[in-house]
């Protein structure tokens, strides 16, 4: 049976990983293999530190993407995958990989997986989840010094000079792919019952 390939895009903060954890409750985790966008950041490990946090981490190259593609064949075909665990404190994949085996729901969720044609080609399903930028800005503020152990000068300095030009040049048009558009994310419950009846009828369709 064809996995169905679900993918949940939007802006830095927009609650994208609220609705991808909101579909694994009501799909079921033992039907979703679970593929995070944040996992496949290039390794920086050959620059110095001073120019690693200097690099463009929003724009499309700062991801790799081909491994990210044959991830998803391999799990299309139905055999585990080994994806990487990357350190944002470095800039630097670890060394080590989470296993993720095949099920019958790929779910995977990113800010830039719908502005590359190549990624898009695989999925089924399209989410696109719409939030205010000033609620998407402090959420991310709050994330990056609690996860990530960024400052409050950094965040903002990043966020000004990459990550806001980025979000209108490339994530922001790339709702325009979108199939469903979700206004509030994963607390929209009309939308989360949409997707799930949605989910549903494609699994059953696969049986």
């Amino acid at each position: 049976m064809e996995p169905v390939v679900i993918g949940v895009a939007g802006g830095t903060g927009s609650g994208k990983t609220t609705v991808a954890q909101e579909i694994l409750r009501r799909a079921g985790t033992g039907q979703i293999s679970l593929i995070q966008h944040d996992a496949y950041y290039k390794d920086l490990g050959d620059l110095p530190p001073p120019q690693r946090a200097m690099q463009n981490f929003d724009h499309p190259d700062a991801l790799d993407n081909g491994l990210l593609i044959a991830h998803l064949k391999e799990l299309k075909a139905g055999r585990v995958v080994q994806i990487p665990v990357y350190d944002f404190t470095t800039h630097t994949r670890t060394g080590l990989t989470r296993p993720v085996e095949p099920h019958r729901v790929i779910l995977m969720e990113g800010i830039l997986i719908f502005a590359d044609e190549a990624l898009r080609r695989l999925m089924d399903v399209k989410i696109y989840v719409d939030t205010d930028a000033d609620i998407r800005f402090i959420r991310r503020l709050q994330r990056d010094i609690a996860e990530r152990g960024r400052t409050m000068e950094s965040v903002i300095r990043q966020y000004l000079a990459t990550v806001r030009p980025m979000h209108q040049e490339f994530v922001e048009p790339s709702k325009r792919y979108a199939d469903i558009i979700i206004p509030e994310g994963g607390f929209n419950e009309v939308a989360m019952e949409m997707i799930a009846a949605r989910i549903k009828t494609l699994l059953e369709a696969t049986e």
